[in-house]
């Protein structure tokens, strides 16, 4: 279960004193007990499953992606620095990422697969490649091929 995965994450950091890693995976846990509460508030007393934490921590990412944008805007580049950090640590509890061959792939069997021929079954589309693939898509990558794919079908 990914949540044991990161308590003994967080217990090695301590123990090998890696600061940056024990501050990162408190911040995913802190993340998912915040989500277990919501949770709770909606009959699931059992938490969050492992999929939910995999999209926090997709969140997390791209947060973090964003910010490292403005800190480089703003020449904060020991923030950015920082900020880069977290991902690699964040990272290593999600699967390894579809490249761009990939995801061109899987953007086209997905839009066979459900029958698309234009911009308009886009959201059909997208939910085909999120079941399929789930945590391993990048789904602002395949968001963009799929667009231009749908987007010459349609035109």
């Amino acid at each position: 279960m990914l949540r044991d995965e990161l308590k003994n994450a967080m217990k090695d950091a301590m123990r090998e004193k890696r600061a940056t890693d024990l501050a990162t995976i408190r911040l995913i846990l802190a993340a998912v007990k915040d989500r277990d509460i919501a949770a709770r508030e909606h009959g699931q007393m059992n938490g969050v499953d492992d999929d939910s934490i995999r999209d926090l921590m997709q969140k997390m990412i791209k947060q973090r992606g964003e910010s490292i944008a403005l800190y480089e805007q703003g020449g904060r580049l020991e923030l950015a620095e920082a900020e880069r950090a977290e991902i690699e640590t964040i990272s290593r509890f999600l699967p390894a990422q579809m490249d761009d061959s990939q995801i061109e792939a899987a953007v086209a069997d997905a839009i066979a697969a459900v029958g698309a021929t234009g911009i308009k079954e886009m959201g059909k589309v997208m939910a085909e490649l999120r079941e399929k693939h789930g945590a391993a898509l990048n789904a602002q990558a395949a968001a963009g091929v799929a667009k231009k794919k749908l987007g010459v079908g349609a035109g």
